[in-house]
């Protein structure tokens, strides 16, 4: 499988074209040197691309990395300083860059907000939540009422804790809305379809008294903890689809 071949894959289920809105440049944004004849025996998966990522992929003989977090927002931007030290290991190794953004969030099979939603089990799962008029997030009820502490345990199987917890509505949790990531500052679409938690990253100061004054819980399990479901879905799936080698590389941010 060629670099092009790959990301016609990545893209037969991902539908970037669906999301012309997004800002980052989904997709190949770096080639290899030969990105229709080079054959991809191992692909390496992780949340941000950086020059850390760049590097340990390379080292464990990836030819491709896999991001959520590009390096490039649609805007033009030199190569020099901190932008060259992550451009230069893809360069320097023919590492070629692949990154999916919001197609990554809203995907219902192995995007981050749907599988969050799996992954606490939630029912009657649907699309929620609007970021410039693309829809995202998912929503969906729990089987059962639970405590925020419960639910927190749920979302985080391994033993990880939420960044802030805000306990501001009801004692016992039912309906869910969540969009992972930086998306504090849209509690309110939840508040107002009458979730009982929203779950999202990270929440801003700013975030504080609109979320105590509209009387719903949040959790914010932390930007990358919550965005680290979606690369490992779809490394899994290429795994089950292609047969091709994985691997991959956790740089926590605690953030």
């Amino acid at each position: 499988m060629t670099l092009t071949e790959l990301n016609r894959y990545f893209n037969s289920f991902l539908h970037k074209e669906d999301y012309d809105s997004d800002v980052s440049l989904n997709g190949i944004q770096i080639s290899n040197s030969m990105p229709d004849e080079k054959q991809i025996t191992k692909v390496a998966f992780a949340v941000d691309a950086c020059e850390a990522s760049a590097i340990k992929a390379a080292e464990a003989g990836a030819q491709v990395l896999f991001v959520h977090h590009g390096l490039f927002w649609g805007h033009c931007e030199t190569i020099t300083g901190i932008h060259y030290k992550r451009v230069a290991p893809f360069i320097k190794n023919d590492l070629a860059l692949i990154a999916y953004h919001i197609p990554l969030d809203a995907n219902e099979f192995v995007g981050n907000n749907f599988g969050l939603a799996r992954r606490i089990g939630l029912e009657k799962v649907r699309p929620f939540g609007k970021w410039r008029g693309m829809t995202l997030g998912a929503l969906g009820e729990l089987p059962e009422e639970l405590t925020i502490e419960e639910l927190e345990k749920k979302l985080f199987p391994n033993g990880e804790k939420a960044a802030h917890i805000l306990p501001f509505g009801k004692k016992l949790i039912k309906k869910v809305a969540i969009i992972s990531g930086g998306a504090g500052d849209d509690f309110d679409q939840a508040a107002k379809i009458g979730a009982d938690v929203y779950i999202t990253g990270e929440i801003g100061h700013a975030d504080f008294h609109g979320i105590e004054e509209s009387g719903i819980n949040v959790i914010a399990g932390g930007h990358y903890q919550t965005e680290t479901v979606g690369v490992q879905l779809v490394q899994k799936r290429l795994e089950e689809d292609k047969g091709l080698e994985t691997v991959f590389i956790d740089i926590p941010t605690n953030l």
